[in-house]
């Protein structure tokens, strides 16, 4: 029976307890309680990033009792943290910075104990200054950045770090790499890095720096090697000749193989094994779909025995099936079935582990395993409020972009909607657009529109990682053009399949997905009834001369790369020179404190339709930045982006 049929106190009725269902913006805009868990090495203890008051700090818990200690840096906000010893923690601090929507790390390495005793920063700008009640008078400030090289799981004094230099640019200067001391400070210089910008170092298992690899100023990819310390660096692997980026990962428990990233011909990802005898790299797991996300290693904490990868939800690939890593995997995903099940962290005798869970429904969960009873005991959920009952499920897609390339992707139909036909569809296109990609996985802003009524549709369009290095280099100097095509192949895929209405469509994204959206309005005027761009870029031209990567050579490069320098295409692929030709209703978001994507790109396309007499939704938050991360300004955004969407295209036919 129609509603319109009922009499009109039911109709109110029926209304109010519709809406009283529905899960508050605030509780999706709120930050995750807890993101990451970790086991002391001797097992006693555990630490937890934890939001109190709207900020990120420390916590440690004695998993006897669950009694907390807690650590709140003045003023800012825990950003990462690691067991450096048996009951000793290091952890690193963040200050709002205008380019990311989180707190970035300041450099610093801040050391504290389980019982949150002898609480120091030890190296950083302010080490010395006993901002934090520090008793260490012999550390003296540095100005410099420093990052953790290896816990040396096998010496509870020292850990391996590298450092950058802040009064000389990366590209003329180096990191120097250290061996540190977690308990006063000291450190002990032991060479200065063979690549003058460096993604990362792998130490054997004796903690011995074997590996350096990185991006050369001219974006080819290099991986250096030494046969001993104190050695001679050569390079072993050069991206000008060989395809895909090989990584060193891991060191074998006999500290002679080491596990790398490879790309064999004809698969997509791969992991392989190397040796410094043989030079060569032999596949031991390779893929046609996806390359590996995550190594797995056994409860020793060295040995690897599989890999995790993401086809469409996440997948567990055997290496050693007999392992008691991979049978613990394998019992606990039959526990929780439909979870993506990950062992995050280990005690030294392997007894004890930190276990999360986590999925499209749910934001997160930790466990404690223990191995002699082989009993999970709960400890913290990520988000509280979020029943997974009253989420929408995320299905994986495949589909064929118009010149035959795989697209894989994600559909997120509204709850109690999952084979309804011919729904409103937001089409949410995900940032980067290199380097990145989407997930299934929790994710607040495709919960959100599902439980207003909208279909998602996410699509990892080419040049997104995961997906192999031709696949990344298809969307190469394509921004604009052949990515752009995928999102439309993707929207039009959805109408095929008759899920999305085509009069109801909308497209929305943030940063390059903020470009992509007001871009699909440009390129399918016909398609879209309406385009949200948070955070975009609307004037490719401003890249070169207004934004952060040009800074550097290695920036420049990139952009060459990746974008293109033709003043005359970089003009016609974007949008602000273009508005004539768009028919869509446009929603454009700016946060005033962006240095990734300056304010002026939202600010010039607003004053620009403006002028043009086109009416749009004008969102601009000026303590904002690159996302939205305040919960109040994000709870806030939701609802706007909603009321824009409800007048737009209707939840409801």
């Amino acid at each position: 029976m129609s509603i319109l049929r009922l009499g009109a106190g039911f109709a109110l009725l029926y209304a109010s307890t519709a809406a009283a269902a529905e899960i508050p913006l605030k509780d999706f805009a709120r930050h995750p309680q807890y993101e990451s868990v970790k086991i002391s090495p001797d097992g006693q203890y555990i630490a937890a990033d934890a939001v109190v008051d709207n900020r990120r700090i420390l916590a440690m818990l004695r998993l006897e009792d669950m009694k907390a200690v807690s650590v709140a840096p003045r003023g800012e906000e825990v950003v990462d943290f690691e067991w450096v010893g048996p009951q000793r923690l290091m952890y690193q601090v963040g200050a709002p910075v205008g380019g990311l929507e989180r707190p970035v790390p300041t450099g610093e390495l801040y050391f504290v104990n389980a019982d949150g005793s002898g609480n120091d920063i030890l190296f950083g700008y302010r080490a010395g200054k006993q901002e934090v009640g520090s008793h260490i008078k012999s550390v003296k400030p540095e100005r410099a950045s420093a990052f953790l090289i290896d816990t040396l799981r096998n010496d509870d004094d020292n850990i391996l770090v590298y450092a950058y230099n802040w009064d000389t640019t990366v590209e003329n200067s180096p990191p120097t790499v250290y061996k540190f001391d977690v308990k006063d400070g000291s450190k002990k210089k032991l060479f200065i890095s063979p690549l003058r910008e460096v993604s990362g170092f792998l130490a054997d298992n004796a903690g011995n720096v074997r590996f350096a690899y990185g991006q050369n100023a001219d974006t080819t990819w290099q991986v250096m090697y030494r046969d001993k310390e104190g050695g001679d660096w050569e390079t072993v692997f050069d991206g000008k000749t060989s395809s895909g980026r090989a990584i060193p990962l891991s060191y074998d428990s006999d500290d002679k193989t080491v596990y790398w990233t490879c790309q064999p011909e004809g698969k997509i990802g791969g992991l392989c094994t190397w040796s410094a005898q043989e030079r060569t790299l032999k596949p031991v797991w390779t893929s046609t779909d996806v390359e590996l996300s995550a190594l797995i290693r056994d409860f020793d904490d060295v040995k690897v025995v599989g890999v995790k990868s993401y086809p469409g939800r996440a997948a567990l690939n055997l290496i050693d099936k007999k392992s008691a890593m991979i049978e613990t995997l394998t019992a606990l995903m039959q526990q929780l079935p439909g979870e993506d099940v990950t062992i995050t962290s280990v005690s030294k005798d392997g007894n004890r582990a930190i276990v999360a869970v986590h999925s499209d429904v749910n934001p997160g969960e930790f466990f404690l395993f223990d191995r002699q009873s082989k009993k999970l005991r709960a400890l913290l959920r990520s988000v509280e409020g979020l029943p997974a009952d009253k989420l929408a499920t995320m299905e994986p897609v495949k589909l064929k972009s118009r010149d035959g390339l795989n697209l894989y992707g994600y559909l997120t139909r509204p709850l109690g909607q999952e084979q309804a036909k011919n729904l409103p569809l937001v089409v949410f296109v995900h940032g980067g657009p290199f380097h990145v990609r989407d997930y299934w996985e929790y994710n607040p802003d495709v919960q959100v529109l599902a439980s207003r009524g909208y279909a998602v549709l996410q699509v990892n369009f080419r040049g997104s990682a995961g997906y192999g290095a031709g696949f990344e280099v298809a969307g190469y100097r394509e921004w604009g053009g052949k990515m752009q095509d995928d999102v439309t192949d993707a929207t039009q895929w959805a109408i095929e399949q008759g899920i999305a209405d085509p009069k109801r469509i909308c497209i929305y994204g943030g940063s390059y997905g903020g470009y992509a959206a007001v871009m699909g309005a440009v390129r399918e005027p016909d398609l879209y009834q309406c385009a949200i761009g948070s955070v975009g870029v609307y004037d490719l031209r401003l890249l070169y001369s207004r934004g952060g990567l040009q800074r550097q050579v290695s920036g420049r490069n990139f952009l060459d790369k990746t974008l293109g320098n033709d003043p005359q295409m970089l003009a016609s692929r974007s949008p602000i020179t273009q508005l004539d030709k768009i028919k869509a209703k446009l929603m454009i978001i700016v946060g005033g404190q962006d240095e990734i994507v300056l304010p002026v790109h939202g600010e010039s396309l607003h004053n620009a339709l403006e002028k043009r007499g086109v009416k749009h939704e004008w969102l601009y938050q000026r303590t904002e930045a690159h996302g939205f991360y305040d919960e109040k300004n994000l709870e806030d955004m939701y609802a706007k982006m909603l009321a824009f969407l409800d007048a737009s295209i209707g939840k409801k036919p």
